[in-house]
């Protein structure tokens, strides 16, 4: 294990300003992601990592060091480099989830590990914050690496999703119940912005409109938790 150099942390904190890369900073989520990212190198400093690296650089470091590259208050003493292995969209053969333009990257990420956890096989992130932002990663506690994640502009997934002709039904408070509402094939479950709601573009491709019983005069809910909601109802059957 060398000694970072001082010419290799200048250019780290470049490509950090840049965001041309990953700096992940926990060690779980370093473990997860660890298949799924194509690891440039590794900063640490302790004598001894807590995960096989296998034949990937690792270069000793002062906390000093990890903690100005960190996104974390907290690092763990372990920083992996790393760029984010994008994957060829395919049309889902199960239940999938469609993101319009969320920004929240708390939302997103949220949003990604209960589609995991629900056993949807696809996420669309159409016009939404960068799954590799810090947050969203972190709030996924690490989900991203374990789910098909397709970044697309609103004009692509439109053309996708018509030509393929996906089954899309959108979260809007004047859908139909989705207590009372039965599922016999796989569906698109679309979860629109934060403020605006489902697009009017996605809407007009939707079949369908869900939406979720409130009372005390709540007109809606955070879109992590309703689209979290929408997706365990529908995938209940299979959690049992």
């Amino acid at each position: 294990m060398e000694r970072a150099s001082k010419e290799l942390i200048s250019n780290l904190k470049k490509q950090k300003r840049e965001k041309s890369l990953l700096f992940l900073d926990n060690v779980k989520i370093i473990k997860d992601a660890l298949p799924h990212i194509n690891v440039k190198l590794i900063l640490t400093t302790v004598e001894t990592l807590p995960f096989d690296v296998g034949d990937i650089k690792v270069y000793k470091t002062d906390a000093k060091t990890i903690e100005m590259l960190a996104d974390t208050v907290t690092p763990q003493g372990v920083l992996c480099v790393a760029e984010f292995k994008k994957q060829d969209k395919a049309v889902p053969n199960g239940n999938f989830l469609v993101l319009d333009t969320l920004q929240d990257p708390g939302n997103v990420g949220t949003l990604i590990r209960t589609s995991v956890a629900c056993d949807f096989g696809a996420v669309f992130l159409v016009d939404c914050v960068h799954v590799t932002n810090p947050k969203l990663i972190r709030s996924s506690v690490g989900a991203v690496f374990n789910q098909k994640i397709y970044e697309m502009s609103k004009e692509e997934f439109i053309k996708f999703a018509t030509l393929n002709n996906l089954p899309l039904a959108k979260c809007d408070m004047n859908g139909e119940n989705i207590f009372t509402k039965k599922f016999e094939k796989p569906i698109g479950i679309v979860v629109g912005n934060e403020g605006q709601g489902v697009s009017e573009e996605i809407s007009k491709l939707s079949k369908i409109s869900l939406s979720i019983p409130m009372k005390g005069n709540i007109e809606s809910l955070n879109a992590g938790v309703s689209g979290s909601i929408i997706m365990y109802q529908i995938a209940k059957e299979n959690l049992i």
